[in-house]
């Protein structure tokens, strides 16, 4: 591959993406009874990997650290609201296939439960960019649930993918959203991996390169 051809590959930062339309309160009761429908029984936990471990949506009863095998946690959705615009849209974590991911396991209350479920959507599902799904997640005492993730849907324009450090250096110094910029949002995610002995080595390397977080 020629100079000229990696570069022509190389995305453009700001892209234009037209994400869709917001989903409907009915879009998304029927999205949040339709994962519910695929619950096997029992208690129902929530797999934390980003901004919920240090920004949980609603209580738990147990928080528990975990790990899901499969998935691994990714800088790959772009982000119109929460951490960006559709000028300048930013990124934030998902699960995408591969790998493991490490992270923490709630078990949530079976009082109001759906009322912290419908929350919990309004939060993660306001385009249709996730897939709700049901994890097999391991907790640190060996045992295993069946945990609730947001899954990356890789057909959408919403994915980003695994950009080059240059566009997500672009994407550090300029994307800012509702909830703030995406450096703090990922800071703050790469803080709390580090403050509970569970860091993303991988995460902080690409950091690091991109000037964004100090060794």
């Amino acid at each position: 591959m020629t100079v000229i051809e990696s570069t022509c590959l190389t995305p453009a930062y700001p892209p234009r993406l037209d994400l869709g339309a917001p989903l409907t309160p009915e879009q998304l009761r029927s999205s949040l009874h339709g994962t519910m429908a695929r619950h096997k029984g029992g208690p129902v936990w929530l797999f934390a990997y980003g901004s919920l471990i240090w920004r949980p949506e609603c209580s738990a009863v147990e928080r528990v650290r975990g790990r899901v095998h499969g998935y691994h946690r990714g800088l790959y959705l772009w982000s119109h609201e929460h951490r960006g615009t559709p000028q300048l849209p930013g990124l934030v974590f998902g699960l995408d296939r591969g790998g493991s991911c490490s992270g923490f396991a709630y078990r949530l209350p079976e009082e109001n439960l759906d009322a912290a479920l419908y929350a919990l959507w309004l939060r993660e599902m306001p385009v249709p960019s996730y897939r709700p799904h049901w994890l097999t997640c391991r907790l640190e005492d060996g045992s295993q649930v069946q945990a609730l993730g947001f899954v990356l849907e890789r057909h959408l324009p919403s994915y980003a993918g695994n950009l080059p450090d240059d566009v997500l250096g672009q994407v550090l110094a300029n994307a800012c959203g509702r909830y703030g910029t995406t450096r703090d949002y990922v800071e703050q995610t790469v803080n709390a991996l580090r403050s509970h002995a569970m860091p993303d080595r991988h995460l902080e390397a690409r950091l690091k390169r991109c000037g964004s977080i100090k060794p």
